[in-house]
């Protein structure tokens, strides 16, 4: 019995199954980099104004029920407050963030091997930043995004492992 879970985790470990949740982690990174670029450039273009008014649309129903909702009540005080700096920090960081993650993962994906170390300091200064938003703004979004980025670090760190050990060996045959 014990030698039959053994041998499924160790089909469940195997490197091909490893690499498809590695690759599969980086096509939802370029997704969520994609969605920051957009994000970004929308941050920019869009009004103050009309950004509380949207803000007033989405609350509306939530004041009508409940004029003290702490979510609602939040939302629009922030799209009020909201000075164009710091509108204009928020479209720029967006941005370059998604540029640069989307940067790193097309090279991750055509596997060249710089970008292992790279991506991983790359990574972590991101998740250090967004350990330090945290203690701001106490996002469990900033907690979970952390998480999967830690998760694609360790992924990143076993393919990079794995990709320098067969061309080790590929020179070493040939």
């Amino acid at each position: 019995m014990r030698s039959t879970n053994t041998s499924g985790i160790r089909r469940l470990l195997s490197e091909k199954n490893i690499h498809f949740v590695f690759d599969v982690s980086l096509w939802l990174k370029a997704v969520f980099a994609l969605g920051e670029i957009l994000s970004g450039i929308a941050t920019y273009l869009i009004s103050k104004e009309l950004l509380v008014r949207i803000a007033l649309l989405i609350t509306r129903v939530e004041f009508a029920e409940d004029p003290h909702d702490q979510l609602a009540n939040y939302l629009l005080h922030t799209a009020q407050n909201l000075s164009i700096g710091a509108r204009d920090f928020a479209a720029i960081y967006l941005i370059a963030h998604g540029i640069v993650k989307l940067w790193l993962i097309v090279g991750l994906l055509r596997k060249k091997l710089w970008y292992y170390p790279t991506a991983i300091v790359v990574f972590g200064l991101f998740i250090a930043y967004q350990l330090y938003r945290y203690v701001f703004t106490h996002s469990a979004l900033l907690i979970l995004i952390t998480i999967l980025d830690l998760i694609v670090i360790g992924l990143t760190w076993h393919e990079w492992r794995y990709l320098r050990r067969a061309l080790h060996k590929q020179t070493s045959i040939g």
